[in-house]
C-alpha cells in the first residue's frame, strides 16, 4: 500500500462503514445506539484524518477530491434520515440538513464548470463539528445533560441547522458576485 492512497483508502472506509451505522438502528440489541456511536464517531474520525493526512503530506487527488465531500454527504444524510426515522429527529430538521447540502453541491458544481473549486469555509467547519456532537448526543441518549433534564442533544442539533443556513447563504453570497456568476 502507498502511503498516497492513506486518504482515499479513509474515505472509503468512512463510506462502508455507513450500511453498519446503518443497521444498527434495526438490531434486536439494548445497546444498538451505542453501537452506532462508535461507528459514526470512527466514520467521523476518518474524515478528520483523511483530509489532514491528504493536506500535509500534499496526496490530494481527484478521486479524494470527489469522494470525500460524497461521503461525509452520506454519513450525515444516514444519520438524520436513521434518527427521523427512529422518531427521535424532526423531519423538518433532515429536511434542512439535506436540503442544505444538495444547495452546496449544486453552486459547487456550477463554480466547479468554471474552472473554480471553493473549499469549506470556517462556517461550514463548525457546522460539521455541530452535527456530529448532536447526532452523537442523540445516539448516546444525551448523557450527563439528561440528569438535569437538559436537552442538549437538541439544543446541539437546531444550533447546527441555524448555522447551516447561515453557512449555506454566506457560501453563495461569499463566492458568487452581483451578477450570479462566480468570483
Amino acid at each position: 500500500m502507498k502511503m498516497k492512497n492513506v486518504p482515499n483508502i479513509l474515505t472509503v472506509m468512512r463510506m462502508v462503514l455507513i450500511p453498519f451505522f446503518m443497521a444498527c438502528f434495526y438490531l434486536p440489541l439494548e445497546n444498538k445506539m451505542f453501537i452506532a456511536a462508535i461507528l459514526f464517531t470512527v466514520a467521523y474520525i476518518t474524515d478528520a484524518l483523511d483530509g489532514q493526512i491528504a493536506r500535509k503530506y500534499n496526496f490530494v487527488s481527484d478521486f479524494g477530491k470527489l469522494m470525500d465531500p460524497i461521503a461525509d454527504k452520506l454519513l450525515t444524510a444516514a444519520a438524520v434520515i436513521m434518527l427521523t426515522s427512529s422518531a427521535v429527529l424532526s423531519p423538518i430538521v433532515t429536511f434542512i440538513v439535506i436540503a442544505r447540502e444538495i444547495i452546496i453541491s449544486g453552486f459547487r458544481l456550477v463554480w466547479a464548470a468554471d474552472g473554480r473549486v471553493v473549499a469549506a469555509d470556517k462556517l461550514g467547519k463548525i457546522k460539521t463539528v455541530l452535527q456530529f456532537v448532536g447526532i452523537l448526543l442523540i445516539l448516546l441518549g444525551n448523557p450527563i445533560f439528561s440528569m438535569w433534564n437538559i436537552p442538549m442533544d437538541m439544543i446541539v442539533m437546531y444550533a447546527s441547522v441555524i448555522i447551516s443556513v447561515i453557512s449555506c447563504v454566506n457560501y453563495i453570497v461569499k463566492n458568487t458576485n452581483r451578477e450570479g456568476k462566480a468570483k
